[in-house]
C-alpha cells in the first residue's frame, strides 16, 4: 500500500492549491527523480489534494515504505535511529514549508484586499509566469530535470489544466470578499466531496472515522457561516464554486496521471514537469480571460501603479512556487504522515494569523466553529492514515 501524497501544482490559491488537494488516491509506484535527475527509489504517483494556489497547490512526492504507517516489517534498529542533523533538517524543512505555506494565502489577501485589486484572473496569470520563468531557468541550469513539453502531453493534460486555472481563478475570488479563518474552514468542504466522487468513480470506500470528521468538518462549515459577521455572498458562492473545482481537479487528475506518462519519452511524469504543465498551460487560457472579463477593471486599478504592489506579487509567486520545493523536501526528510498532518496543524496559525492582520470583525460563536473546524481538520488527517 503506497502511502497517500498532497499535490501542489498550481499557486493561486495556494491553499488553493494546498491543502487544496490533500485527497490523494493509493496509486502505482514510480522512480523518484531528484533534483539533478538521478533516481532515489520509489515514490507513489502524485494526486490532487489541494489546493495548496489552491486552493495549488506543486506536487509533493511519497516515499514507499511508509514506517509510520505500520508498512514496513523490518525491526527497528538503533542505527535506523535519525541523527542530530537529520533531525535539524527535518525542523528546518518544516518550518520552510509552513511559512511558505502561511505567507502565500496573507499575501494574496493583501494583494486583493490591502491594495484594493478587483483583477484575481490577472494575478493568477502573473503568480503562474512567474513560476514558468523560474521553473524553466532551473531547468536551463541543470538544476532540476523536466520533460519535454510535446503535443501530445499537452492534448492529454488541457482537460485537467481547465480544472486546475478554475480552482485557482475561484480560490483567490473567494479570498477577496471573504476572510482567511473562513476560507479555511470552508476549504474543509471539498475533502467531502472528494470522498463521495472516490466511491462513485474509483470505488474506494472510507472508514467511518473518516466520515465522522468529515461531518464534523461540514457541521463547523456550517455553523461558521451561520455566525459569521464579516458574511459576504459573493465570497461563500466562489468558495463553494472552488470546492467543486479543487475536488474535480483532484479526481480526474488520477485518471489523467498514467496516460500523461504514456505521452513522454521516459514514461514517467515527475513532480517538476508537472507544476510547468500546470503553469504553462494555464498562461493562454488565464490571457483570453483576462482580456473578456477583466482588461477595463485592470488598467483602471491604481495598484498597477504602486511599486510596492509590484514586489509583492513577485514575492507571492516566487512563494507559490517554494511552497512546491519546501513540500518536497519536507516530504522527503520526514514522511507522508507527519507531512500530512503538520499540514493540518499549520491553518491554526494561519487562521488566528488571518484575523489578527486583517482585524476581522468576529464573535465568540464564531470563533468556536472556526477551531472546532481546524480541530475536524486534525481528526480528519488522523483518520485518513489509520
Amino acid at each position: 500500500m503506497a502511502p497517500r501524497n498532497v499535490s501542489w501544482t498550481g499557486i493561486g490559491g495556494s491553499e488553493i492549491q494546498d491543502e487544496a488537494v490533500d485527497e490523494s488516491a493509493k496509486v502505482p509506484s514510480e522512480n523518484i527523480v531528484t533534483m539533478n535527475g538521478t533516481s532515489t527509489g520509489t515514490k507513489s504517483s502524485p494526486g490532487s489534494n489541494g489546493i495548496r494556489r489552491a486552493h495549488s497547490n506543486r506536487v509533493i512526492a511519497g516515499r514507499e515504505e511508509d514506517v509510520e504507517l505500520g508498512e514496513v516489517d523490518e525491526p527497528f534498529l538503533p542505527q535506523d535511529r535519525p541523527s542530530p542533523k537529520s533531525r535539524n533538517q527535518s525542523l528546518i524543512a518544516g518550518i520552510s514549508y509552513c511559512l511558505s505555506s502561511c505567507s502565500m494565502i496573507l499575501l494574496n489577501k493583501v494583494l486583493l484586499s490591502g491594495y484594493n485589486l478587483n483583477a484575481g484572473i490577472s494575478l493568477m496569470f502573473y503568480q503562474n509566469l512567474i513560476s514558468v520563468l523560474v521553473v524553466l531557468l532551473l531547468d536551463v541550469t541543470g538544476l532540476i530535470v523536466t520533460e519535454r513539453i510535446t503535443w501530445k502531453l499537452v492534448k492529454v493534460w488541457v482537460p485537467v489544466n481547465i480544472l486546475f486555472v478554475c480552482m485557482l481563478v475561484s480560490s483567490i475570488f473567494s479570498l477577496r470578499f471573504m476572510n482567511v479563518a473562513m476560507v479555511t474552514i470552508l476549504k474543509n468542504v471539498t475533502n467531502l466531496i472528494t470522498a463521495v466522487g472516490e466511491i462513485y468513480f474509483f470505488n474506494r470506500h472510507h472508514s467511518t472515522k473518516v466520515w465522522l470528521s468529515l461531518c464534523v468538518m461540514v457541521l463547523s462549515a456550517v455553523c461558521g457561516g451561520i455566525t459569521d459577521l464579516s458574511f459576504h455572498g459573493k465570497g461563500y458562492t466562489y468558495q463553494i464554486i472552488n470546492c467543486f473545482c479543487t475536488s474535480a481537479y483532484s479526481l480526474r487528475l488520477r485518471k489523467v496521471m498514467d496516460l500523461a506518462k504514456e505521452k513522454t519519452r521516459t514514461k514517467t511524469l515527475n513532480e517538476f514537469t508537472m507544476v510547468l504543465l500546470n503553469n504553462l498551460l494555464s498562461l493562454p487560457l488565464g490571457l483570453a480571460l483576462m482580456f473578456i472579463f477583466e482588461t477595463k477593471t485592470l488598467l483602471d486599478s491604481p495598484a498597477l501603479k504602486v511599486p510596492m504592489f509590484w514586489g509583492v506579487a513577485t514575492l507571492s509567486g516566487l512563494l507559490g512556487l517554494a511552497i512546491s520545493f519546501t513540500s518536497m523536501w519536507f516530504m522527503h526528510q520526514t514522511s507522508p504522515t507527519t507531512h500530512s498532518l503538520v499540514g493540518s496543524l499549520n491553518k491554526i496559525p494561519l487562521s488566528l494569523a488571518g484575523i489578527v492582520l486583517f482585524r476581522v470583525p468576529t464573535s465568540f460563536p464564531n470563533l468556536i466553529s472556526i477551531f472546532f473546524g481546524l480541530f475536524a481538520g486534525v481528526l480528519f488527517a488522523r483518520a485518513k492514515m489509520s
